[in-house]
C-alpha cells in the first residue's frame, strides 16, 4: 500500500480540479496547469478532499505511479495558490547577474557573458547584482531553472565562489600547505 498515494489532498479556497479522461486540470487564483495521469490511477472529490485510487494492488508499475501522481497534483495545487521560489545566490568577486530582456545575463569570470534564457511561466529578478530570485506555479521549472544556473558555475570548496541556493553549505577545503 503506497503510503503518500493514499493520503487525502485538502483543496484549498479559489482552486479547482477536474478530470477529464485521465487530463487532471487545476486552476487557482496564479494560473492553470494540467497533467495526464496514468492510466489505472483515478482520484475522486468529495467535500474538497481528493483521493487518489488504484485498480490493481498487483501491478507494480501502479504501485509506483500511484503516489508519484498524487505528489505531483499536490504540487501542482500548491503552485496554482501559493507558487514556488528558489532564492540563488552569487559568490566571487567580478561575479555577477542581470536580467536583460527574455535571457538572464551572467557574468561568472569568463571571457564571455551567459545568456540562459527564461522561460514562459517563470519570473526572474536580480538584486544586489548577486541575488537571484526564481518564481512560479510549476515545481519542475522553477527547480530545473535554479539548477541549470546553479550548474554555470557550482560553489567551489577552496575559495567558496560560484552560485549557490541560499542557505546552501558549502564545505570548505584547506588549500595546499608548503612543506619543509
Amino acid at each position: 500500500m503506497s503510503r503518500v498515494g493514499v493520503k487525502p489532498i485538502t483543496l484549498p479556497a479559489k482552486v479547482t480540479v477536474s478530470n477529464s479522461g485521465g487530463n487532471v486540470t487545476v486552476e487557482g487564483p496564479k494560473g492553470k496547469l494540467s497533467f495526464t495521469l496514468p492510466s489505472g490511477i483515478d482520484f475522486s472529490n468529495e467535500e474538497n478532499k481528493l483521493t487518489f485510487t488504484r485498480e490493481s494492488e498487483n501491478n507494480r508499475q501502479l504501485r509506483a505511479l500511484h503516489g508519484t501522481a498524487r505528489a505531483i497534483v499536490n504540487n501542482m495545487i500548491t503552485g496554482v495558490s501559493v507558487g514556488y521560489v528558489k532564492d540563488l545566490e552569487i559568490q566571487g568577486v567580478g561575479f555577477r547577474a542581470a536580467v536583460k530582456g527574455k535571457d538572464l545575463d551572467l557574468s561568472l569570470g569568463r571571457s564571455h557573458p551567459l545568456l540562459h534564457p527564461i522561460p514562459d511561466g517563470l519570473t526572474v529578478t536580480v538584486t544586489d547584482n548577486t541575488k537571484i530570485k526564481v518564481e512560479g506555479i510549476c515545481k519542475q521549472m522553477v527547480g530545473q531553472f535554479a539548477a541549470e544556473v546553479r550548474g554555470y558555475y557550482p560553489p567551489e570548496p577552496y575559495k567558496g565562489k560560484g552560485v549557490r541556493y541560499v542557505g546552501e553549505k558549502v564545505r570548505r577545503k584547506e588549500g595546499k600547505s608548503v612543506g619543509k
